[in-house]
């Protein structure tokens, strides 16, 4: 069932200061760098996309990590990526990868990449900030744990941070956006052991391109063998497998 969006802006947008939007997939990054965003002192917005993505279940994980998180303001914005097809995340008739060896994840743009994904997200998160004075964007990409999208990589959040700059209302009145990309160093390992000091319950999160119909991880595909890989590395037990 598609939801439009939670909660309007507010007619006055609060001072900017400490406030922020974080783009919250229900995944174990984006709810790492939210739970993060927290304990930074930022005041957080949260924007979630129904795209069309076959793991559709995350959705269901965004809204347990932004309620045990206390985000009250979580909009769950319908964005059909599926009508352009062109990812297997979002077309039924290519099929997710699944066994492939360390090697193999670690080399080429995958068919699990979908095409812009990154650019159109941060770009509707922007214009939410915009509306609720948020002077950040809170983003869970990764650099070393990236399985080879183009749209993780720190050079790509630096060119969307200058194109905040010259595309909205509060960048050309000199209040620049920050684009904070806390994970984007971190190993897989290093991201769950954050997390877990931070408090986070990773059993709320779903990392699984190709779940069954009751969300449960296929533990095959390349997410879920990065997700065990970190976990084991982390000397730790995903809630999720067990």
């Amino acid at each position: 069932m598609k939801e439009m969006p939670g909660k309007a802006a507010p007619e006055t947008p609060p001072t900017a200061g400490r406030a922020a939007v974080v783009l919250l997939s229900g995944g174990l990054d984006s709810a790492t760098s939210a739970a993060w965003a927290r304990r930074e002192g930022y005041r957080l917005s949260a924007l979630s996309l129904d795209y069309g993505q076959r793991h559709r279940c995350e959705l269901d994980c965004a809204r347990a990590v932004a309620g045990t998180l206390g985000i009250t303001d979580h909009v769950i914005l319908p964005v059909d990526l599926a009508a352009f097809g062109g990812s297997a995340l979002v077309d039924q008739a290519i099929a997710v990868p699944k066994g492939r060896s360390d090697e193999a994840i670690g080399q080429g743009i995958p068919i699990t990449y979908v095409p812009a994904r990154n650019t159109v997200f941060l770009t509707l998160a922007l214009a939410m900030a915009e509306t609720r004075g948020a002077g950040a964007l809170v983003i869970g990409v990764n650099a070393i744990d990236y399985s080879g999208y183009p749209d993780c990589r720190p050079e790509f959040i630096a060119a969307f941070t200058h194109l905040a700059q010259l595309a909205t209302k509060a960048g050309v009145e000199g209040r620049p956006f920050e684009i904070l990309a806390p994970l984007a160093t971190l190993s897989k390992a290093e991201i769950i052991r954050l997390g877990l000091d931070l408090g986070l319950d990773y059993g709320l999160t779903s990392s699984c391109y190709d779940p069954d119909a009751a969300g449960r991880p296929c533990g095959a595909c390349d997410s879920c063998r990065l997700r065990a890989a970190g976990f084991a590395a982390a000397g730790a037990v995903d809630p999720r497998a067990t």
